[in-house]
This record gives C-alpha cells, sequence and structure tokens, in this order.
C-alpha cells in the first residue's frame, strides 16, 4: 500500500497529486503531521491554519484528524481497508492525554463522529473538537459541569464520514436546539454548518506566530477559560445558565 508523509503545511505542495488521487479513486495513505500552530517556534510559514479546511472540501478525500492513540488506531485501519481512494491522516505534534471510552464508543469513532463525554441529564451544551483541541473540549466540560452546566463533548475525527451517516445517528450525536460551539485549531468558518446561526466557533482565523506551542494556544484564546466564557456567553443568551 503506498504512502506518504510530511508536514501538514506541505500539503500545498502535493495539492495536484492529492487531487489527482482522489479524482482517480487510487488507494493511497497520506500522512500529516505538525498539524496547527502546535508546531510552535516555527512560526506562521510552518503553522498550517486553512489545511485542514482545504483538505476536507476535495471530493472522495477521507481526512481523519484523531484525538488520541485509539483514534488514531481507528483511522490507521479505515484508511487500510478503503481501497476507492486516498485517505490523509492527520496528527499533532504536542502530546495528548488519553480519552478513556466504552466498547461502544470505540465502536462509533468510524462512524467519523460520536458523544465521548456525556452529561447525566440532558445537554444544555454541545462542545465539538477534532484532534489537540478534543483534550481542551474534556477540560472545560468538566469545569462547567462541576459549576452545574450539562455539557456533552462531541468528538469529530472525520467529518466525512459522520455527514455519511444517517441523519438519525447524527441527530442523536447533535440533538436540535441545543447550542454547540466547536473548537479546532484552524480556520472557523468550516464549521459553522454544524453549530449553525445559533452556535460559536474558536478556531484561528489569522496566521500564525512564532513562540512555544503553549504560549500560542493561550495567544489565540485555545484555552479552558475561553471555551468556558464562551460556552457561557452562548447559554446566557439562550437564559439557560
Amino acid at each position: 500500500i503506498p504512502y506518504s508523509a510530511t508536514f501538514l503545511i506541505f500539503s500545498d505542495y502535493a495539492r495536484n497529486a492529492l487531487r489527482m488521487a482522489a479524482l482517480m479513486r487510487i488507494r493511497h495513505i497520506m500522512v500529516f503531521t505538525h498539524d496547527s500552530i502546535g508546531l510552535g517556534e516555527d512560526g506562521p510559514t510552518h503553522q498550517p491554519i486553512e489545511h485542514l479546511a482545504s483538505l476536507r472540501l476535495i471530493p472522495n478525500l477521507t481526512v481523519w484528524r484523531p484525538c488520541d492513540a485509539v483514534e488514531s488506531m481507528a483511522s490507521w485501519i479505515d484508511a487500510l481497508e478503503r481501497t476507492d481512494g486516498p485517505t490523509a491522516l492527520v496528527f499533532t505534534r504536542q502530546g495528548v492525554p488519553h480519552q478513556p471510552r466504552t466498547t461502544e464508543q470505540l465502536a462509533l469513532i468510524r462512524r467519523g463522529g460520536y458523544v465521548l463525554s456525556d452529561s447525566d441529564s440532558a445537554p444544555q451544551l454541545v462542545l465539538m473538537a477534532t484532534g489537540s483541541e478534543v483534550g481542551l473540549a474534556v477540560a472545560a466540560a468538566r469545569e462547567l459541569a462541576a459549576d452545574g452546566v450539562a455539557v456533552r463533548v462531541v468528538s469529530m475525527p472525520c467529518n466525512q464520514l459522520f455527514d455519511r451517516c444517517d441523519a438519525g445517528y447524527r441527530a442523536a450525536v447533535l440533538p436540535a436546539g441545543v447550542p454547540r460551539l466547536a473548537l479546532e485549531a484552524g480556520v472557523s468558518e468550516y464549521w459553522r454548518r454544524y453549530v449553525g446561526d445559533a452556535g460559536d466557533v474558536i478556531g484561528i482565523d489569522s496566521y500564525g506566530e512564532s513562540a512555544p506551542a503553549e504560549a500560542l494556544f493561550e495567544h489565540f484564546g485555545l484555552t479552558v477559560a475561553t471555551v468556558i466564557a464562551r460556552a457561557c456567553a452562548l447559554l446566557n443568551v439562550r437564559g439557560d445558565h
């Protein structure tokens, strides 16, 4: 099985090969690393911002951005089993926490989006995230729950597979009428289709900067404090909290 690997930022140079592999339905696995501002001191020339969204727009290219080793395993299995087109596996540079899952959740990963953690009661808020931002969503949900807010965390490692799920499953994961806040260290516009006009997105709509990863996530607002503030703003608008 042919494969290639490079930094995500250099997918720009591979764009013609990516498009032709998808157009010709060629089986190829493309491994992209250093997927965000988490790259750090190399700065904005090497920090992908628009790349995830642009890859997801290529027809017949399946794009995975897993949040930990378990989702990485699921994405690798999916890539190995796919024979009618290319797969892009997009990985973070920085360390990420392991997320515990039930047997049922393990099976749902390959639907592309699933409920990773949930409240005991009906959710007041849905936090959606991919890759390194899933850990951020889980940490924020934990603090919001301590303050009495019922939060559901949805991990969406592969948007295209989730979009192909039946409407009933998608509605069960993202219930209507519940405000949604999406988190991803990339352009925010792509996520508007999931959060709707009443939702919110924490993303990056400028080029990056040169600094250690931790400082950059703080600078661009990808922090627990920012997620909580934006979540509370959504809930206050609705009068739920």
